[in-house]
Parts: C-alpha cells; structure tokens; sequence
C-alpha cells in the first residue's frame, strides 16, 4: 500500500467530512434560531445515551472491520464473507440497541430533569439498527481502500436531515417540545437514506457480493470490533454524565442550567468538532495502511506511516485550534447569528476555553485509529477511561464554582484529551527519534500559525476575509519552511540526465 493511496483515500474521505459537518453546521445555524437555547438543550440531551448505544452497536465496526478486511485483502484473500458475516451479527446487535433506547426512554429522561423528552428518544431510536447496518457497508469499503462510498453517504445524510429537520421544526415552531421530537425523526430519516445510499453503490464494488468460505466468524468479528467500541464508548458514556451532572451542578446557582448545556454541548463542541471531523479521514485511512504493513511484518514502515499521519492531523488542527481561540466571538456570532447577545458571549468563552481541544482530540483520534491497526485498540481504550474519570473528577469539582461555571466542562474535557494523547502517543510510537522530530514538527506548525493568525488579526471585523487570510499566509508559510519533504507526499522528482555514449549527453 503506497502512501500516494493513503493521502488520497484520508483527503476523500476528508472532504466527504468536511461537506458534511459544513452542512452540518449550516443546519445548526437555523435550527438553534427555531429551538432556541431552551430545545437545543432538550435536543443534545438524547444524544449521550444514543451515542453510548451506538458505541456498544456500531462504533467500533468501521475501524474493526477495516483492519480485518485490509488484512485479508493484503494476504490475498476474499473479504467478502466478513461482511455478509458482519451484517448478520451487528445488525442483531443494533436491534437490541434500538430496543433499549425505547426502554430507557423515561428513565434517562427523569434522570435528566426533562422528562419532555422521552418521546424523543423514541424518535432517535431506530437510528441505532441503521447505523449498525451503515457501519458494516462502510467499515468493508474502507477496509478496501475504497472512501467514496462513506464519504457520499455522509453527505446524503446530512441532505436529508437538513430538509427534513427543518421542515419539522418549522411546521412545529409553536410547540418546542414537539419541535425536538420531529427534528430527531429527522436524524432517523437521514440514516435510513445513507442506508439505501450504500445499497446502491454495492453492486459498483470490484467485485459482486455473494456467500463464500471466509476465516472471519462471530467469535473474531467481536474481537475485532469490541476492543475499538469500547474505546470509542468511553467518551458517549462520559457525555451521559456530563447532561446530568452540568445540568444539575450548575442549576444550583444559575436559572438558565439545561441552555447553558446546550450552549456548551450543542455549540461550543459542535465548532470545535469541525477541524476534528476533517481530521477523521486521517484516522480512516490510518487503519487499513498500518494493519496492512503489520500483516506483511514491515512494523519499522508502519511507525513511519503513524507519525505520517499524526504530522497531517496536526498540520490541519492547530491552525483550526489557533482561528477559534483567536476569533471566537467573530465565529460564534457568525454561526449562531440569532443568539441572545448574553448567550452569545457565553458561547464565545466556552469556544475560546476549549479551543485547543481541537488538536489534542484529533490527535487522540488518529492515534486511536493507529493503535487499532496495530491490534492494540485496548490500549487506546485504557487511556480514553482514565482520561475520562479525570474528566469527571474535575467537572465535579470545577462545576461546583459560579465563577468558572459550565466552562469547567471545557477545562476538563482539556485535561481529558491531554491525558489520552501522551498515552497514546508514548504506546503507539515507540522510537525516541520519531517522538521528537513528531515534536518538532508540532512547534514548527504552532509558529506558523501564530504568523498567520497574526496577518489575519487586523480584518477580525470580517471574519470570512480574516479566515481566507490566515489560510493563504499559513499554506504560503508551510510552503517556505518545507512542512512537508517530496519524500513524504511521495511527489515525482525531476530526472537527472546521466551519460549517453550514444549522444554524448
């Protein structure tokens, strides 16, 4: 697997990424101006617990079923029975998902405070089966090095949650309550379209899916997948956590607690996720290229392909980190545009605060990704459960003081990442030398942010201008201080001539 292939399989599924949390953020925008802070709220509070359901459900299949189909496909066998299997299995899985989110509707919701919004956990429900089937399809294109069809099923998904959320919040704007249900359907509605999105693209694989002999059973599948679910659960199970202990911490001193959840939950995070998201494709494409390379025992090639990786997820999230620490009342206002200008400033510190979550939570996610191609996805779940409990110990405490507020939530959170990526990284990239020119590389993309930030600071008024700006100045300043070698992106060197007696050149 060359690294040309891997660069295009992370920017494939990079710019699927990017559309999609672009459209993404764009249906926040007049979503919050319909719900307001109150439903936007009511609306994050249901995706903890779904977000936990998927983790058990889906979560760990793409980045599972890659590095065993990308195993498979390196050692010259047919993947295709992993996936007929993994369809069998997971979408078993998904309906006992779907099943428990319907039982746990009332309690989670009492737990919270709201129990208003135990019909809209019914509403998201559903969701866990199909994201369950949508996982197995995408984890075997991805395991092929094929991230077209996850990157058009994630901007079909976004389509149609926009078109129909709207539309139901709008036609339900009176009744918020009602508003939040019907957008959550919405959710629901959009995953069964990726479903069917990926249906359609099936019979354009290499090959026509039919039963075969395979290696891969119940038994491995599990293996494979439950190590990574696990890791990846620790955060949605946190999340959980956080709905009930924000909301219930800070309402001892504030009348506006369930708002500033959602402030935090539904805004905050949802701008610090983007450079995340970008940064996923990476992640992606890691899993496939470093399970490959382990398979033909080429280990020394593939920690070279990890530090390849984390260089291009820093390269893109610490300018991003950088924009929203610098901008964030610039960016907050020209997102949410119809937020109270109370609510606006409190968004604003929220985004500054937890800024540079963006790099260490991308960084954390790429080498999570890694660590599952090298079969060692418990290692990065170890690190994400002690992160979190020291997540939830300083949220318990931090919490507690009306001068930090909810923004001890984004001090935690800071700590959390912190935390996961020196584990990670001190596991996954054993080389000393690797480690620091890895450091290098951080210092010398930080100070060409700071450039950048710097010539785009006087147009702060005019945030668009300010981002173009800062982009151009920090590409040109790559440009000149050689980010990146030929080597490494693998580009074509110009040919030397060499002696010819036949022309004497």
């Amino acid at each position: 697997m060359k690294q040309q292939s891997f660069l295009k399989g992370a920017a494939v599924i990079s710019v699927g990424g990017i559309v999609a949390k672009i459209l993404g953020a764009l249906y926040r925008v007049p979503l919050t101006n319909l719900l307001g802070g109150e439903g936007m709220g009511l609306y994050q509070m249901v995706f903890p617990l779904y977000c936990l359901l998927l983790t058990v459900s889906a979560t760990g299949i793409p980045s599972g079923l890659a590095r065993l189909v990308s195993r498979a496909e390196a050692r010259g066998e047919n993947s295709r029975a992993i996936l007929r299997r993994s369809l069998l299995l997971f979408s078993a899985i998904g309906l006992a998902g779907c099943a428990a989110m319907f039982l746990l509707a009332r309690p989670m919701s009492a737990a919270q405070g709201e129990a208003a919004v135990a019909a809209a956990y019914r509403m998201l429900a559903p969701s866990v089966l199909l994201v369950s089937v949508l996982s197995c399809f995408r984890g075997w294109f991805q395991g092929r090095n094929n991230f077209v069809p996850t990157a058009v099923s994630e901007i079909s998904e976004q389509l149609v949650k926009i078109a129909f959320g709207l539309f139901f919040a709008y036609t339900h704007r009176e009744n918020i309550v009602r508003a939040v249900e019907y957008s959550l359907l919405a959710v629901t509605l959009s995953e069964l379209a990726a479903c069917l999105c990926m249906f359609a693209l099936l019979p354009h694989a290499r090959r026509p899916l039919y039963p075969e002999r395979g290696s891969e059973n119940a038994a491995s599948l599990l293996r494979a997948t439950l190590p990574v679910a696990l890791a990846a659960g620790v955060l949605p199970l946190s999340n959980i956590l956080d709905s009930i202990l924000i909301v219930r911490l800070v309402s001892k001193y504030a009348e506006n607690a369930t708002a500033l959840y959602g402030l935090y939950s539904g805004g905050a995070s949802t701008l610090i996720n983007l450079p995340v998201s970008v940064c996923y494709g990476l992640a992606a494409a890691s899993v496939p290229a470093v399970a490959a390379l382990y398979a033909r025992g080429e280990r020394s090639a593939a920690e070279r392909k990890i530090c390849f990786a984390v260089k291009c997820t820093l390269f893109l999230a610490i300018p991003a980190a950088a924009f929203l620490f610098l901008f964030p009342s610039q960016v907050s206002s020209f997102i949410f545009r119809s937020l109270p200008e109370a609510e606006g400033a409190e968004l604003s510190s929220l985004v500054r605060a937890l800024a540079f979550a963006a790099v260490l939570l991308s960084a954390v996610q790429t080498l999570s990704a890694c660590l599952t191609g090298q079969g060692r996805a418990k290692t990065a779940a170890i690190s994400m459960a002690i992160g979190v409990a020291i997540k939830l110990g300083l949220e318990f405490v931090l919490l507690r003081v009306p001068q930090i507020s909810v923004r001890g939530a984004a001090y935690a959170a800071l700590a959390c990442y912190l935390f996961a990526l020196i584990f990670n990284l001190l596991y996954s990239i054993r080389e000393r030398k690797n480690r620091l020119r890895l450091y290098g590389d951080a210092l010398k993309f930080a100070l060409i942010s700071a450039g950048a930030m710097a010539a785009a600071y006087p147009l702060r008024a005019h945030i668009l201008f300010a981002g173009m700006v800062a982009a151009a100045v920090y590409l040109l300043g790559a440009l000149a201080f050689g980010a990146f070698s030929a080597e490494e992106l693998q580009l074509p060197r110009r040919k030397k001539y060499v002696n010819d007696r036949r022309t004497g050149l």
